[in-house]
């Protein structure tokens, strides 16, 4: 599994890479937003190296928040990486972030490649999406995580999950769980 590359960019397109590592040159596919980013020739990437039984490709992530969409959003049936980087190149991760909780389908649908049908669907699969923001944050939005699978495994929606998670208070796993489950028994 290839998760990340240095090297040395001897060609730049708008959405592809080619990256000279000791020799060997790697095609890498990027978002427009991570291409804009990128002043340097010398270049560390995160990566996802995916393999299909008539391709494998790479593509490159400067901002590991874009990886976790780009990772997250593949997961979902009938959307592709060329969809994926799409949305990667549409919207930064916290906005995309924020277009999930908001349940927002006309500007997801902004994406080349989604309809109406694939917007909603997607809306449905990452209602519980969340960014990695400072540590603090961060620590945050993985006990929301934790907490979100932990209720997804006693039966309850994903939606509604979702709704009852953002209002709820506590920080840790477990007290999260806990005062959702109070919530939802209402």
């Amino acid at each position: 599994m290839i998760v990340g590359i240095n090297g040395k960019i001897i060609k730049k397109e708008p959405t592809v890479l080619h990256i000279d590592v000791n020799g060997l040159v790697y095609e890498v596919s990027v978002s427009v937003n991570c291409s804009a980013k990128i002043t340097e020739n010398n270049i560390s990437l995160f990566t996802t190296y995916i393999i299909r039984e008539d391709s494998q490709a790479l593509y490159g992530f400067l901002d590991i928040n874009e990886k976790k969409l780009f990772d997250t959003v593949i997961k979902i049936n009938g959307v592709g990486p060329k969809v994926a980087l799409a949305i990667c190149s549409t919207f930064t991760p916290s906005s995309f972030s924020q277009i999930v909780s908001s349940n927002d389908i006309s500007m997801l649908k902004r994406v080349p490649g989604i309809g109406p049908k694939g917007a909603s669907r997607i809306l449905v699969e990452l209602s519980g999406f969340v960014i990695d923001g400072n540590s603090d944050e961060g620590s945050s939005g993985k006990n929301t995580i934790e907490a979100s699978m932990a209720l997804e495994s006693l039966g309850f929606k994903k939606d509604v999950i979702g709704k009852v998670l953002s209002s709820c208070t506590a920080t840790n796993t477990s007290d999260l769980v806990k005062e959702a489950l109070k919530r939802l028994q209402k």
